[in-house]
């Protein structure tokens, strides 16, 4: 079963690569725009990203016995903030590549509290800075196409 945990928290490896965090956000934001065109998209993936949430919970709370606390392997917690960071956000490649760099940008500095919410146990800390990053990601976005700044 931590075989299983592994995979999912490292997403699929990933996490065992140099970058490992940029990789997954890199290919959240691949496959968002892949499916942008697909009719249900903006039904789908709130519903995607609360799963990578609830399950990434629950593998970086396996995971850290092993690997140890807020491990660099476990990158689910990037890609699930990577997805907030796009909700309900016109799928442009300049609001996806904009969004990518405020994503990271909030997930590396932590500010605005991120830091603090990294203090939570388990794989709720693993998860929680970067929710706060997506979601903070996700407000700039939300003004940034409000504004027509991009």
């Amino acid at each position: 079963m931590i075989r299983l945990h592994k995979t999912i928290a490292s997403c699929l490896g990933i996490g065992y690569s140099k970058g490992g965090g940029t990789i997954a956000a890199l290919l959240v934001c691949g496959v968002w725009w892949m499916v942008r065109a697909n009719g249900h998209f903006q039904l789908i993936m709130p519903a995607v990203t609360t799963l990578l949430i609830v399950v990434g919970i629950w593998s970086a709370n396996k995971v850290e016995a092993v690997w140890g606390i807020d491990s660099s392997r476990v990158v689910i917690d990037e890609a699930a903030g990577m997805c907030i960071s796009l909700l309900f956000i016109p799928v442009t490649l300049s609001n996806v590549l904009v969004g990518l760099i405020l994503f990271r940008f909030f997930d590396i500095a932590k500010p605005l509290f991120i830091r603090k919410a990294e203090s939570l146990p388990g794989g709720w800390g693993v998860m929680a800075d970067d929710v706060l990053a997506g979601f903070y990601t996700n407000l700039l976005l939300q003004a940034i196409v409000y504004f027509n700044v991009l």
